[in-house]
């Protein structure tokens, strides 16, 4: 069983750096990684808040420094976006990100003040780029992709932002003052500092920072081949391959290796034969997880639903009334399941080559929800059928997804029924 015991404590987690250094990406990750993990968290992008309040079209002369007009403006956004993030944390809210440039000691300084004023601590996390190949990426893949240049031919688009990170870059002054909480990202991740770090979920945090990269690489999440208990009918258990499930373990060998072509591909398991079989014909050098082996069922383990109704009605009743809290006896929730993964969440960011998922019904729809931002509760309605690969490929702000349905069917559609 997990103890999922925590310091739940109202923190301010404040962005800071130039423009096209991946602050908002590295925000969203953020945002993601710790809503999947159970932490009410709330992005406030100042962003969004200026061209919701003063348009898109503004050109970079808007930005400079020396525009005292432009700079009034900028910072009444700022303060609406810090006072509702304020509000938010004062209401119940846990993990509150402010996702802005804070690129001057002064603007740090406010925002610390104004945090600490309402109880609550500020740790400022800044990511430098020095590496022009990245920036030109970030710039030509998402900035001008923003509504602040729709419309707008793309090379006049990339000399205005250039024009506007040039006017941020005159008044930029790097973390270091010694007195603040704060972590240093170089490079997306090539050099993390940390500097008076202290509590549960600033120490949590570095390990997802230091193993951040922007390499685009394709996950494929599928279950196992169909196996003799879900022919049966049957939760849990440690059962071999049915015929259809050798077969589907063969197509999906011929689809990677069409997929991947000469890539290598990292293969990993659960430590249960019916997902080691399925990766068979593709490697004997997978690597099999314990954190990846299916939901336990407890005293439910090799039942089917229709005989837990029947004989264990109290538990049948109250997992439907809560699946995704619900923790069978001497079992698990899914909500256990999530943070036992965690760990593997560290392993999956620093890959940089595709990686082969091989794993069950409840665990992969953990990992699913983590790659595509859905809230964890939602985890235990969202459909990974049997016989079918989810290729998704991380970008700086979402994954794309496709599905591929692979041979043979399942006799009575997906038989996802049989499992948790």
């Amino acid at each position: 069983m997990v103890s999922l015991a925590r310091d739940s404590s109202p923190i301010v987690l404040a962005m800071v750096g130039l423009p096209a250094r991946g602050k908002t990406s590295i925000a969203r990750k953020i945002a993601r990684y710790l809503s999947w993990l159970g932490h009410p968290t709330r992005l406030f992008n100042v962003g969004n808040y200026r061209r919701a309040h003063l348009g898109t079209a503004q050109p970079h002369q808007f930005f400079d420094p020396d525009n005292s007009e432009g700079r009034q403006a900028l910072l009444g956004m700022a303060m609406t976006a810090l006072d509702d993030l304020l509000g938010w944390l004062s209401s119940g809210g846990e993990v509150a990100i402010y996702d802005a440039t804070n690129s001057t000691r002064a603007r740090r300084n406010l925002v610390t003040e104004r945090c600490q004023a309402h109880g609550f601590p500020v740790v400022f996390i800044e990511s430098i780029c020095n590496d022009e190949s990245i920036i030109e990426t970030n710039v030509r893949e998402t900035k001008l992709r923003s509504p602040d240049y729709q419309g707008v031919d793309p090379e006049a688009a990339l000399r205005d932002f250039r024009a506007r990170i040039a006017h941020y870059a005159r008044a930029y002054e790097p973390l270091g003052e010694p007195e603040r909480s704060y972590i240093k990202i170089i490079d997306v991740g090539r050099q993390v500092v940390l500097n008076r770090i202290h509590g549960y979920l600033p120490a949590r945090l570095v390990p997802l920072l230091m193993n951040m990269h922007l390499t685009p690489h394709p996950i494929w999440l599928t279950r196992h081949g169909e196996s003799v208990f879900n022919e049966k009918g049957l939760l849990g258990g440690d059962s071999d391959l049915s015929a259809r499930g050798d077969e589907y373990a063969k197509n999906l060998s011929v689809f990677i290796r069409e997929r991947a072509g000469d890539e290598h591909v990292n293969v990993w398991t659960s430590t249960l034969r019916r997902t080691i079989q399925t990766a068979r014909p593709i490697t004997q050098n997978h690597v099999a997880w314990r954190a990846l082996d299916e939901i336990d069922a407890g005293v439910c383990e090799g039942m089917t639903y229709e005989e837990i109704r029947q004989k264990m009605p109290e538990v049948f009743h109250a997992r439907a009334a809560d699946k995704f809290r619900y923790r069978y006896p001497r079992g698990e929730s899914y909500e256990d399941v999530i943070q036992r993964l965690d760990p593997l969440i560290i392993q999956l960011e620093r890959q940089r080559s595709p990686v082969l998922v091989i794993g069950h019904q409840a665990v992969l729809r953990a990992l699913y929800a983590y790659l595509v931002d859905r809230p964890a509760p939602s985890c235990p309605t969202l459909p990974i059928p049997l016989h079918t690969v989810i290729e998704l490929t991380p970008t700086a702000y979402a994954c794309e997804e496709r599905r591929f349905q692979l041979a043979p069917a399942v006799q009575g559609g997906d038989s996802s029924t049989a499992h948790p």
